[in-house]
């Protein structure tokens, strides 16, 4: 099973009304819209659909976006059935995503797509991020020790998240790991000096930093 390399928590997916909530056109997705993007999600990332399956998201494409300009928050599909079938394909691809999610992770979906770490202590791998959000107090070390080492199109290398880039750039990919372990041996003491020992005695259970090639 392939595992999906981690670039980033938070949300995959723009973000959509739930059912029942108001429309927010060009704002967020209907729910058919949602679900037709977490659908989407699943096929960028390597879900592979049968022949007839592929019409099918075709088929969603032409009624949910009939241009490359048109306003989100607006299209739904006109009949029923065929918006539970979008529902039902885009709860398969969720599960898929699911079972691909990196140790110490999970993919849920609220108003989007969304990664997030699990905050179990006691799981074989416990994420930098649950660690930080438990602690709950200023743990300057903390978003840099939760960073991967990624090489951005100019051949540099740089420790941060798909958004942000917060130590570098450095030669290497080796060197960019290593920013973010001296910044998680930081961690480690700031969280013993805060007086969550139990969180540092996480730290050889954290992952190993991600690292992601452009």
């Amino acid at each position: 099973m392939t595992v999906l390399a981690r670039w980033h928590v938070g949300p995959w997916t723009t973000r959509g009304s739930r059912p029942g909530e108001p429309f927010e056109a060009g704002v967020k997705r209907t729910p058919d819209e949602l679900n037709f993007d977490v659908v989407g999600l699943a096929r960028i990332l390597g879900r592979r659909l049968s022949g007839r399956e592929e019409l099918q998201v075709r088929l969603w494409q032409n009624e949910l976006r009939p241009t490359h300009t048109r306003m989100c928050g607006v299209h739904t599909l006109a009949d029923p059935s065929n918006a539970q079938s979008l529902q039902d394909t885009a709860q398969e691809a969720l599960a898929w995503l699911g079972e691909r999610a990196p140790a110490g992770y999970e993919f849920v979906l609220t108003d989007a797509v969304e990664l997030r770490p699990l905050l179990d202590l006691d799981a074989e791998v416990v994420a930098v991020e649950a660690v930080v959000g438990l602690a709950d107090v200023d743990l300057p070390a903390g978003r840099l020790a939760a960073a991967h080492a990624r090489r951005t199109s100019s051949g540099d290398w740089y420790a941060g998240d798909a958004v942000c880039n917060w130590s570098g750039p450095h030669e290497s990919a080796d060197a960019a790991v290593d920013a973010v372990r001296a910044a998680r041996a930081e961690l480690v003491e700031q969280l013993r000096a805060a007086g969550r020992d139990d969180l540092a005695r996480t730290s050889p259970r954290w992952p190993a930093v991600p690292v992601e090639a452009s």
